[in-house]
């Protein structure tokens, strides 16, 4: 039954039940009959009039329940954007306020999951991509092998050797996606606990590996340390995987003889890393993505270049656990500025 028969059916009692009233006390008041049928067809026209103006002051209510009931409709057919106009009493206003609360809770939910699927079906598509190049190669050069097509010692060695780099490749890529999965679990539970780490030991562990990439580029490195220690609020190991992440990064991207540099600082209550180098910088559009999983500026040089497209995602999932900040800019000389802020340690 629609809410305005129940109404009216609810205010047709309530003036029966005044008529039967009114009759009752009419006995005892010594009416004629005259009198006693003239004051009962008042009371009933009374209440017709009554009832009359109770449908028209209930109308907004029962159009802003058929409103709130349409819009419910559409939503249920896929309309995320359908919103209740606020009109109406008080309580019906609050109602509608809810529902379009509500509305846009749910579109901007469907509108995550859509990216988040979105962005699952681009992770499969560029891991299966980045698995399979190296594995083709592997197997292609397995094969020239067993088929006894190299016969020189020299072209025998590179094949080995192609083998395996190639091997070496799968395993960082396996890796990066070992330490993002743990990186997301972590912080869907709790962060780690943290431990202060001196960036001047860290640098000093770290710089020498480093020392072979320099060298077959040519390239300078430059590190400026305040005069004193800066402590961080960070695990040492992790420290050093963000370094190594934009340093690899720098070395990729950097012509050969260029200029890298590494720059520490303490900026209100953190800790400030900034990794330069003179590549071709990073195009204004593109400085957020290129923290995305497997997002590559130039793909082809960095497929080449054995980077995976995941070593900047792995720095800002580090960063982002301890509360700092990341983020890139080009600098006016030239280059690119990629840096990084972690809370202070004791």
């Amino acid at each position: 039954m629609k809410l305005r028969n129940y109404l009216l059916i609810a205010n047709l009692i309530s003036i029966l039940t005044i008529v039967l009233v009114l009759l009752v006390f009419y006995n005892y008041m010594l009416l004629s009959s005259e009198q006693l049928i003239l004051l009962t067809i008042a009371a009933i026209a009374a209440g017709c009039v009554a009832a009359g103006f109770h449908l028209l002051i209930m109308r907004p209510v029962v159009d802003a329940v058929r409103r709130i009931g349409a819009a419910a409709t559409e939503f249920a057919s896929g309309a995320l954007r359908t919103r209740v106009p606020v009109v109406g009493p008080v309580e019906l206003k609050v109602l509608a306020e809810q529902f379009n609360a509500m509305g846009t809770e749910l579109e901007e939910s469907f509108r995550q999951v859509k990216a988040s699927e979105t962005s699952r079906r681009e992770l499969v598509a560029n891991l299966a991509h980045d698995l399979r190049t190296p594995l083709a190669s592997v197997q292609s050069y397995v094969e020239a092998l067993e088929d006894g097509v190299v016969e020189d010692e020299e072209t025998f060695r590179r094949y080995l050797g192609t083998i395996r780099s190639e091997s070496l490749r799968l395993g960082a890529l396996i890796q990066d996606l070992f330490e993002l999965s743990v990186l997301d679990a972590e912080q869907r539970t709790q962060a780690q606990e943290a431990v202060s780490a001196l960036l001047d030991d860290v640098l000093v562990e770290l710089l020498p590996r480093f020392a072979k990439p320099l060298e077959d580029k040519a390239l300078d490195l430059q590190v400026k340390l305040p005069e004193q220690f800066l402590p961080c609020r960070m695990v040492p190991q992790q420290v050093q995987r963000i370094l190594q992440n934009l340093l690899e990064n720098a070395i990729r991207h950097s012509p050969s003889g260029g200029t890298i540099g590494i720059e520490v600082s303490a900026a209100r209550g953190f800790v400030q890393v900034r990794v330069t180098d003179q590549g071709k910088g990073v195009p204004d559009q593109e400085k957020e993505q290129i923290f995305e999983r497997f997002y590559r500026l130039d793909r082809s040089r960095s497929r080449i270049g054995g980077g995976s497209g995941l070593g900047l995602a792995i720095a800002k999932s580090l960063v982002l656990q301890q509360g700092g900040e990341i983020g890139v800019f080009n600098r006016p000389e030239g280059g690119s500025c990629f840096w990084f802020t972690l809370p202070k340690g004791n």
